[in-house]
């Protein structure tokens, strides 16, 4: 039986990367033991059933190489220099010496970039080059390899596919639910912060919508949840939900969702939720260009809470959320990710 270790930002209580871990154990074929790398390896095992082991342990790490025969980086934007410079070391120094060791290695599901420094980029260039299978989320991830001669396979986030759990006592909410997913950035701040937190009033009060404040990482977002909370503590409910599967299944719930974080904003739309995009990130607007969807940038934000609000309310009362037949193909192709696996598991 192949043993496959997954190597990505997992354990650190970040949602997104939860759902692209449960999507990846979700895809991977029967007869192959999935093994974690995470930053809370008691955790990921309770949650997934998986022997988990910890990231920062060089010892740990070197063993579980030594025992395993594929190394997979298992989604998201790994390889990136803008929030830190020192992960995109981390992640390619453990490709390449996954390589070296002679294991299979998929670079999977991947959202390359931004990278901002030349050393980076190089960096970069000579883990993908190496692996065995690479497969990206996006266009411009695309671009890049290809402009590196580097073969990969194109297919929408893995997120599409996670299947949704139930949220017990989601239903004793009051309808409509609209769910609200912000999360700390320099680029929110404290004045954009205040027009958003207006705007939310107002667009409550027009619609009477109960909102459901969803924070995806708590570090990051808790403090926020907490803020807009306090200026709506009966129509509002902060929903502190660990397990990525029940994250999917609250926007079976909702009609809206406003949203700053990637993955909040897919789970969203695979549900059928109309969506507003307020973009921290070129991952983000990449979203909001591909399906059309109303939204700004955080640094064009308007000034004004009431065209803020105005805007929420026009996507709340027209917009148009994703068409069934739209969803299902996201969610087929995405399932193309997993084709790697297979393709590995037959070499």
């Amino acid at each position: 039986m192949p043993r496959a270790v997954c190597c990505g930002y997992y354990g650190q209580g970040n949602g997104g990367d939860e759902a692209l871990l449960a999507s990846l154990l979700q895809m991977l074929p029967e007869g192959v033991e999935a093994i974690a790398l995470s930053g809370n390896p008691p955790q990921t095992e309770a949650r997934y059933g998986v022997r988990a082991y910890d990231r920062k342990s060089a010892f740990q790490v070197w063993q579980v190489l030594r025992r395993s025969d594929w190394f997979i980086w298992g989604g998201g934007s790994l390889i990136q220099d803008a929030t830190s410079a020192l992960s995109p070391f981390y992640y390619a120094g453990l490709m390449g010496l996954a390589q070296r060791m002679g294991l299979k290695t998929v670079a999977w599901a991947q959202g390359i970039g931004p990278l901002n420094r030349p050393m980076t980029a190089t960096l970069a260039r000579r883990a993908f080059s190496g692996c065995d299978a690479v497969s990206v989320r996006d266009g411009c991830s695309a671009a890049l390899l290809s402009s590196w001669q580097i073969p990969l396979t194109l297919a929408p986030d893995p997120v599409w596919a996670l299947e949704p759990k139930p949220v017990p006592g989601l239903g004793d909410f009051p309808a409509p639910r609209v769910a609200v997913t912000l999360r700390s950035h320099p680029l929110l701040t404290p004045k954009r912060l205040a027009n958003l937190t207006r705007a939310l009033v107002s667009f409550q009060q027009a619609t009477g919508a109960y909102i459901l404040l969803l924070p995806f990482q708590l570090s990051r977002d808790l403090a926020i949840a907490e803020s807009l909370h306090s200026v709506l503590p009966d129509r509002s409910h902060i929903l502190q939900l660990e397990d990525p599967g029940m994250l999917r299944g609250v926007f079976r719930g909702v009609e809206m969702a406003i949203g700053m974080r990637f993955h909040s904003l897919i789970m969203a739309a695979a549900a059928a939720c109309r969506c507003f995009a307020l973009s921290y990130d070129p991952k983000v607007s990449q979203l909001m260009a591909e399906f059309d969807w109303p939204g700004w940038e955080l640094a064009g934000l308007p000034d004004d809470a009431n065209v803020i609000s105005k805007a929420w309310l026009e996507c709340y009362a027209n917009g148009e959320p994703l068409s069934a037949a739209k969803i299902g193909f996201l969610r087929d192709r995405a399932q193309i990710h997993g084709e790697l696996f297979l393709k590995l598991q037959n070499r």
